[in-house]
């Protein structure tokens, strides 16, 4: 095996120490890759000396112990190094310099450490390796403070160093790491102030020095990172007012400015964020005021926590506004008057805390109905009156009122008083009167409306009670309760955010044989379905293509219990869908050869054209992703889910806002990043999407691995791929195929220039900037030449 110059065992159970043979009679490596098993024992001192040609090394998430090789120098080509989640321990060797070639340095969640300035040398070292942009040294020992030398660095896109002991001050000149797009430096031992400096790192995407001492004001020039997508300074010693420069940051999907000393009222301008999704974190300030009536604007908000402050007046009716709210926390404020009615309106909201305010009046029985709350805390207002005793309030261990002295009724766990009438006895005889004429103009009234509903049964009855789409067959609530066995269990194909799809058996009118359908039921219950049915209703109406899934019909009627129940009802796709293919259960093995993945890309390429070019009106997709890609008995793909389609207007390539009602469009990690800044949904989103689903079907990697959760993407991780050892982003199972079924090295290089080709293909569809994105008709073409050279 002298000649073996790719070694690949990750993700398997391997145990046990790696062989000497390894070490000493492989040096025609180019690639060593033993992630994520249970290996251990130490690496050799000369483990790389027998390596000339090695360009990557995957070790991490193992066992290993012992220090990091000097002779890791002599492994001059490589530019991958992750040695990461193991127990190594020692200081980093300045040796590691040597590497000219190095790109990547993951040694995360281990025992290595720095104390003195000697142990930082290594940083010196790195200064030398010109093409060096990724560093992660989080969740290690590194301690003392960090060298200067670490502002040299230019190259650096991704600095990882939280999780350590690190103290002292972030340097001054951290701005002449220009390229810097993430900065971690969570819990350490900072001190000072964050410098003005870092305003001038306008590519960064992702700032958090969370869990320090860092204090002072935060600088105006933080108003320049107009890039960021994510900044956390929760947890230092912060002090002023929130600076209005939050206005400038409108990419902006996370805040968290929590547990800091700031003072002042809430700007506007922080809750006119209309990116902000994943979360707006104020707590345990000294924040006074009101909370601004324009916290409205964050439509697309998730969670909204402005605990432990001193805000006082009213909750703003417009916090009903920001319908995708799921948890609420505003405890311990001086907030007063009522709940507001339009709070009625998160019906996503799980968690609801406003305990220890100055809430008054009778707790709305509108609580009850928001079906997915789950915690729900009064405790210590002035709340009055009876307690609801439906929907969270059934289950006593959910809610919690204690501190309120003037309620009553309530489930029996709560042991409440019973509510009873307060009036004197002696008033009673002045009420049997109007008690007698109220009887009676009920009882009249209850005639009347009797009368009424028998004739509205009477017309009803010559009326069909379900409605269907124009120009499709009508079909009723019972017809598809008998055809998917009452929606059992053993007839679900999957389940979504807005509805479950299952498998059904429909009669024919002839009888003599069944239609196999598949049946999306719509879960009403959840925020945006029943917009997500129209959308889909409209935007199928009228589409005709063979890419496309086929409507059969759509049904709005009612069902068994008298509930609203909507389905709409497709043709079954046998073969499931290419999220199944590309990633199937490991009970299950699936494998899609080169062909048929390129085929499936000319199909949803072919759908993609027709929507946007071809259709009645143009229509933009906005969720394309494996799941929603379909394939039939002849693997023919059928772009389906139209949950969140939007028509154009005619003429026009782009749409409204993206942050609707229903919040951002598409799937984190297939959405474009222009959706999460609020810009407008287009063509070219689809065709980002597009370009994702290329990258991930050739790779067999989600956009959402963990593999990418320290600031690598799927983008980049193919970006290296193709500038070193392409075949290491290949699909795995794809990668061993063409090794194995090839027999001329003419045939391998075909397949390699068509995986190229592809790669190219998905990075040119998912560009940042949306008019740099390839057309429909390009694609097409390139694809049909890659399919070509496969026949």
């Amino acid at each position: 095996m002298s000649g073996l110059s790719r070694l690949t065992l990750s993700s398997n159970n391997l145990t046990g120490l790696i062989p000497s043979s390894i070490w000493n009679n492989m040096s025609a490596l180019m690639a060593f890759t033993v992630q994520q098993n249970s290996l251990s024992g130490t690496i050799p001192p000369n483990a790389f000396s027998n390596f000339p040609s090695l360009q990557l090394i995957g070790m991490d998430h193992n066992k290993f112990h012992g220090s990091i090789p000097t002779s890791i120098a002599n492994a001059s080509h490589l530019w991958l190094v992750q040695l990461g989640a193991n127990f190594l321990s020692g200081i980093v060797p300045p040796e590691i310099g040597g590497l000219r070639n190095l790109k990547i340095l993951q040694l995360s969640e281990t025992f290595l450490e720095a104390r003195s300035p000697n142990d930082w040398k290594f940083i010196t070292a790195l200064t030398n390796c010109s093409q060096f942009s990724v560093l992660y040294l989080a969740s290690c020992s590194f301690g003392g403070v960090l060298p200067d030398s670490l502002s040299n660095l230019s190259s650096l896109t991704n600095l990882f160093l939280d999780t350590n002991k690190i103290s002292g001050s972030i340097p001054e000149d951290i701005d002449n790491l220009i390229n810097l797009q993430a900065f971690n430096l969570d819990n350490n031992n900072f001190t000072g102030h964050l410098p003005s400096s870092i305003g001038r790192l306008q590519n960064l995407h992702l700032l958090s020095i969370g869990n320090n001492k860092i204090g002072g004001p935060i600088p105006l020039t933080l108003g320049n990172l107009t890039e960021l997508y994510i900044l956390q300074l929760r947890s230092n010693a912060f002090s002023g007012s929130i600076p209005s420069i939050f206005r400038n940051l409108t990419n902006l999907l996370g805040l968290s400015l929590d547990s800091n000393n700031f003072t002042g009222q809430i700007p506007t301008e922080v809750v006119s964020i209309v990116s902000l999704s994943e979360g707006l974190n104020l707590s345990n300030n000294n924040l006074e005021g009101s909370i601004p009536q324009q916290i409205g604007n964050l439509k697309n908000l998730v969670n909204l926590d402005a605990r432990s402050n001193k805000l006082s007046g009213e909750i703003p009716t417009t916090l009903g506004e920001c319908q995708l709210l799921q948890n609420i926390y505003l405890q311990n404020n001086m907030l007063t008057g009522s709940l507001p009615s339009l709070l009625s309106q998160l019906k996503g909201l799980q968690t609801l805390d406003l305990s220890s305010n100055n809430l008054s009046g009778q707790i709305p029985t509108f609580l009850s109905n928001l079906t997915m709350l789950g915690y729900l805390n009064l405790s210590f207002n002035d709340f009055v009156g009876e307690v609801p005793t439906l929907g969270v309030f059934l289950n006593a261990s959910a809610i919690s009122i204690q501190g309120n002295g003037k309620l009553c009724g309530g489930v029996p766990d709560l042991h409440l008083p019973r509510c009873t009438s307060q009036a004197p006895h002696r008033r009673q005889k002045f009420l049997v009167i109007p008690i007698v004429v109220s009887l009676v103009a009920t009882l009249l009234l209850l005639l009347l409306f009797y009368k009424l509903l028998a004739r509205y049964k009477k017309i009803k009855s010559k009326i069909p009670s379900t409605t269907c789409m124009e120009g499709h067959p009508l079909i009723s609530y019972s017809q598809l309760a008998r055809a998917t066995d009452s929606f059992s269990a053993t007839n679900l194909l999957g389940s979504g955010s807005f509805g479950s799809v299952y498998k059904g058996e429909l009669d024919k009118q002839s009888g003599q044989s069944k239609d196999i359908i598949a049946v999306k039921v719509l879960k009403l219950q959840t925020p945006g379905a029943l917009k997500s049915f129209t959308a889909e209703c409209e935007a199928l109406r009228n589409l005709r293509h063979r890419n496309l899934v086929k409507i059969i019909t759509a049904c709005s009627s009612i069902d068994n219990s008298g509930n609203d129940f909507k389905a709409i009802v497709f043709d079954f796709m046998p073969s499931g869908n290419l999220e199944g293919w590309l990633h199937p259960a490991t009970n299950n093995p699936k494998y899609l050869n080169l062909l048929q993945r390129v085929g499936i890309l000319l199909d949803v390429a072919n759908a993609l054209d027709y929507l946007h070019c071809h259709g009645p009106t143009p229509v933009v997709h906005c969720d394309l992703k494996p799941s929603n890609v379909l394939l039939d008995a002849e693997m023919v793909a059928h772009v389906g889910d139209f949950g969140l389609a939007k028509i154009l207007f005619e003429g026009n390539s782009l749409l409204q806002q993206s942050t609707s009602s229903m919040g951002l469009r598409g799937t984190i990690g297939y959405a474009p990043p222009e959706y999460g800044a609020g810009n407008t949904v287009s063509t070219q989103g689809d065709i980002y999407s597009y370009g994702i689903l290329v990258l991930e079907t050739v790779t067999g990697k989600r956009p959402t691995d963990k593999k990418f959760i320290q600031g690598l993407s799927l983008r980049e991780y193919v970006e290296l791929g193709l500038h070193g050892k392409m075949m290491d982003v290949v699909d795995t199972q794809l990668s061993l195929h063409l090794e194995n079924e090839l027999r001329t090295t003419d045939e391998y290089k075909v397949m390699i220039d068509c995986l190229v080709s592809l790669l190219r293909l998905g990075l040119y569809c998912s560009q940042e900037i949306p008019s740099n994105r390839m057309s429909t008709g390009d694609i097409i073409k390139e694809l049909n030449a890659i399919k070509q050279t496969l026949l």
